[in-house]
This record gives structure tokens, C-alpha cells and sequence, in this order.
């Protein structure tokens, strides 16, 4: 409400930010089984069509959360890339930490959407996206650094260890230092095996 008891209208993009930014604060506060659209629109203040109109399905605001912390965990990588020095170890080192960084991040939040939209075609549709895409991100990183280049086998086998350790660190088994430099020797290993 503004100071004068009326409602602020939002421009669409604003009031998507807004919405994405409560239904996190609704998963860490009590959980992803209270994420509801009708949840959502009271704690956001807003009518129930506005939400449905932003997501239309409870599946769609998890697919939308899938994807607002895909790009942050981008953006994160690419404003790291663009400052690091242009070598292999600087390289690794930056997604390596990007990686587990953004993971911790959400801690436990992440893993419960995900389990949320489990079995749905939302999930295997964004999952399959995301991971093209940072492989082929990787792939275009590292190139210049292979006399052959990247064995798709070897990108994806990195990515299920950026995964692993991601999992790991965020259970406790190992510490968030462990899981960084291990995938940075898997990144390096992997790049040297192209060579």
C-alpha cells in the first residue's frame, strides 16, 4: 500500500520478481508443500488471477523458480568469467565456484523444487535445458585450451560431478572448500584429457 491506502501497480516484469521473490520466501519459511497459488497471492497481496495469470499452474511457478535460479546461476558464472584471467585454472576455478556457490545458496530450498516438480514434463524439459546449455558453455570456456575437442561424454560425466559435490556440500558430507576444489581438478582433468 502507498502512503495514501492504494495499491502500486506493478509493471508485469516487476510483479513477476515480486512473486518469484515471495513464493522463496514461502519455500524457506515453511516449506515447498505450502507453495500454493492461492498461498502465494495472499502473501504477495495480490488476487489469485494475477498469480495464475504469471504461472497458470502450480507446476509453472516451479518450472519458474527452476529457471530464476538457472539464471542467476549464469549470471553469476559469466560476471566471474569476465574478470578471471584467460587460463585453465582461473577458468575452472571460476565454475567450480559458481557452481557450488549458487547451490549453497539455495541450500535446501533448490532440491525441494525440484523434488516438487519430480515426475513432471516441466522438470525433465528445464533439467534437459539447463544442462545443454552449460555444457555447451563449457565446451565454447574450454576450447581454446584442447588440441581435440571436449568428448560430449566427458562434459556431461562433469556435470554429474558439479552435481555430486553440489549435493555433498550442501548435506554436510563434505565442506564447501572440498566440493570447489574437486570440481575444479575434474574441470582441469577433463580439459587435459583433450589435449
Amino acid at each position: 500500500m502507498t502512503a495514501t491506502g492504494t495499491r502500486q501497480r506493478l509493471t508485469r516484469e516487476a510483479r513477476f520478481t515480486q512473486l518469484v521473490a515471495v513464493a522463496w520466501q514461502i519455500i524457506r519459511d515453511e516449506g515447498t508443500e505450502a507453495l500454493t497459488l492461492s498461498h502465494l497471492a495472499e502473501l504477495a497481496g495480490v488476487t489469485k488471477p494475477v498469480v495464475y495469470d504469471h504461472f497458470t499452474s502450480r507446476s509453472g511457478l516451479l518450472a519458474a523458480l527452476y529457471r530464476e535460479y538457472d539464471q542467476r546461476q549464469n549470471q553469476k558464472m559469466d560476471d566471474a568469467l569476465r574478470t578471471a584471467n584467460a587460463e585453465l585454472a582461473p577458468r575452472a576455478t571460476v565454475i567450480a565456484t559458481a557452481y557450488i556457490e549458487c547451490v549453497l545458496l539455495q541450500g535446501r530450498e533448490m532440491p525441494s523444487v525440484l523434488a516438487a516438480l519430480a515426475g513432471t514434463p516441466e522438470l525433465e524439459k528445464i533439467r534437459q535445458e539447463y544442462a545443454v546449455d552449460f555444457i555447451e558453455k563449457c565446451r565454447a570456456l574450454f576450447a581454446p585450451f584442447c588440441v581435440k575437442p571436449l568428448r560430449d561424454a566427458a562434459l556431461w560425466a562433469m556435470l554429474g560431478a558439479a552435481e555430486g559435490l553440489s549435493w555433498a556440500a550442501v548435506q554436510g558430507a563434505i565442506t564447501e572448500a572440498q566440493a570447489k576444489e574437486e570440481l575444479k581438478a575434474v574441470i582441469i582433468a577433463m580439459v587435459q584429457a583433450s589435449v
